[in-house]
C-alpha cells in the first residue's frame, strides 16, 4: 500500500471514519449528523487518502471499534497507530489514555500525575482535546476534575463524552454535566 487510504464502516452509533497510512492508523472519525459530512471532514483533513477496502489489521481495528461501540469489550492496545510529526508530550498523553480500562476514568490532573508531571493538568486537556485517534485512545474515558464529561475532540463527531461511558456501562455518577451539578442545589423557582 503506498500513500494514505479512508474507509466508512457500520457501528450501533452510525457510520464512523478511518484513516491509514503506512505507518499506521492516523485518525478515527465518529460519526457527523449524516455520512456525508463524516466523509467531507475526512476530506478536509486528509484530502490525498483515497477510499479503498481495508487491509487486514485495519479490519481488526474496526471490528474492535465497532464491538466498544456495541458495548462489547475488545483490546485495542495492538492497534498501531502513526504519530509522526505529533508532540512528544501528546503521545505520552495518549499512551497513558490507552491504557484506561473500559468502564474507568481519569481526570486531566491524574494523567498527567501517571506522565510524571502533576502540574501539566491542562496541557493534557489540550492534548485531549485533539486525539485523532478516539476510542482507539479513549479520550472518553478522561474527564475535568469532578467527573464533569466535557466535549469530545473534533473526531468524536455529534457523539458525547457522556454518551461513549454510558455505552461501556460506567456509572453516570462519574460523568456529571454542569447542570447535573447545579439542579440539586437550584433554589425553587417561584411561582407566577
Amino acid at each position: 500500500m503506498s500513500g494514505r487510504a479512508y474507509a466508512i464502516f457500520d457501528t450501533a452509533i452510525g457510520r464512523c471514519g478511518i484513516v491509514w497510512g503506512e505507518a499506521g492508523i492516523l485518525a478515527v472519525q465518529l460519526p457527523q449528523a449524516r455520512e456525508i459530512e463524516t466523509r467531507k471532514r475526512l476530506f478536509q483533513l486528509y484530502p490525498d487518502a483515497r477510499e479503498t477496502r481495508p487491509v487486514p489489521n485495519i479490519e481488526v481495528a474496526i471490528e474492535g471499534i465497532a464491538a466498544l461501540l456495541h458495548g462489547e469489550t475488545s483490546d485495542l492496545s495492538d492497534v498501531t497507530l502513526d504519530m509522526t510529526g505529533m508532540q512528544f508530550f501528546n503521545q505520552r498523553v495518549y499512551e497513558v489514555t490507552r491504557r484506561i480500562p473500559r468502564g474507568q476514568t481519569l481526570t486531566y490532573d491524574e494523567v498527567a500525575a501517571k506522565m510524571g508531571v502533576p502540574s501539566a493538568g491542562r496541557p493534557v486537556a489540550q492534548a485531549i482535546a485533539r486525539n485523532p485517534f478516539v476510542i482507539i485512545v479513549p479520550c472518553h474515558r478522561v474527564l475535568e476534575r469532578g467527573g464533569y464529561a466535557d466535549a469530545m475532540s473534533p473526531y468524536g463527531g455529534l457523539i458525547s463524552k457522556r454518551r461513549l461511558l454510558s455505552i461501556e456501562g460506567c456509572a453516570s455518577s462519574s460523568s456529571k454535566t454542569l447542570l447535573d451539578v447545579l439542579l440539586p442545589v437550584a433554589p425553587p423557582r417561584p411561582p407566577g
